[in-house]
């Protein structure tokens, strides 16, 4: 069993996240466990999960779907983005190493490229250049810098046309361990404030390891947020990430409203207690992958 998370450049227009969703419920072999939107981000995450030959005939469904529904030229959101679906890692389950992941990344890559003539470009184990392993550095530029970086040196894509899809850009496919992604809301609007804390906690800036965090305004609250990616949760946990930007926010005069976790994470990932800790939104069991594993569709 492999696990695919796409995210997808669509959060405010939910009609649109759920005809997308309603594709992976009938694709074949695929069990659709979990999807969810962010208006702010305007950005949508669907977990599903299948063997190799399922995943690949799913992920091309979502995109035929989405490019028809997405246009990126009037696409505005808080998160970064290069892509209609914007990235499309995969990671082993039960049964399945990485290299069967990169396997299907790859393969999934190139039918994506032949089939819809968007650029491709592999990422995390999946690379074929060292240069690419880190998806920020694939995404640095977003779509509106998306054709001047694909026409400079080292930027081919890996599948498909040297410049962007007008409307869909190009997407980034890849292979990876379970990536946690974890958000923390401020008792402010200040989104230098967000900006800084998420400064001093990411590991690019000698913060904490395995963490990415972005600083992003949530505008329909009046509030900010801390957005962060944890890589390796054994490593480094949520409860030592929420620590850390609390003990920040605190410097600033500033409290933490909520946390919340957008996706499906491993059971080791919260322990018991953890929840009430983290001031998590939502029920903590409902974001556990094993439990989902348990149920039927989403």
């Amino acid at each position: 069993m492999i696990e695919c998370v796409p995210n997808v450049s669509e959060g405010r227009r939910q009609e649109v996240v759920d005809r997308l969703a309603d594709v992976l419920r009938r694709a074949p072999g695929v069990r659709l466990l979990d999807y969810s939107a962010d208006a702010n981000h305007n950005r949508s995450v669907f977990t599903f999960v299948g063997d190799g030959p399922a995943l690949e005939q799913a992920v091309l469904a979502l995109f035929e779907r989405a490019i028809a529904d997405i246009d990126l030229r009037t696409h505005r959101g808080g998160h970064p983005r290069i892509g209609a679906v914007d990235v499309v890692p995969f990671i082993p389950l039960m049964g399945a190493t990485m290299a069967d992941a990169v396997d299907v990344a790859r393969r999934t890559g190139g039918a994506i490229a032949e089939r819809f003539g968007v650029p491709i470009y592999l990422y995390e184990a999946a690379a074929v250049h060292p240069s690419r392993r880190a998806l920020q550095d694939i995404r640095r530029g977003g779509f509106e810098g998306l054709a001047g970086k694909m026409a400079s040196p080292g930027w081919t894509p890996d599948f498909g046309p040297a410049t962007p899809h007008p409307t869909a850009g190009a997407s980034a496919v890849g292979a990876r361990p379970p990536l946690i992604a974890y958000n923390i809301n401020l008792a402010t609007d200040r989104l230098d404030i967000a900006k800084e804390i998420a400064a001093a906690v990411r590991a690019s800036n000698g913060g904490l390891p395995f963490v990415k965090a972005i600083g992003l305004r949530l505008a329909d609250r009046g509030i900010v947020q801390v957005s962060i990616n944890l890589t390796n949760y054994e490593r480094t946990s949520m409860v030592t990430v929420f620590g850390a930007v609390t003990r920040e926010a605190e410097r600033r005069g500033v409290s933490v409203l909520e946390s919340e976790i957008v996706g499906l994470v491993p059971q080791a990932a919260l322990r018991p207690g953890d929840a009430t800790h983290l001031k998590l939104k939502g029920s903590s069991p409902e974001r556990i992958l094993e439990e989902k594993l348990k149920t039927e569709h989403c």
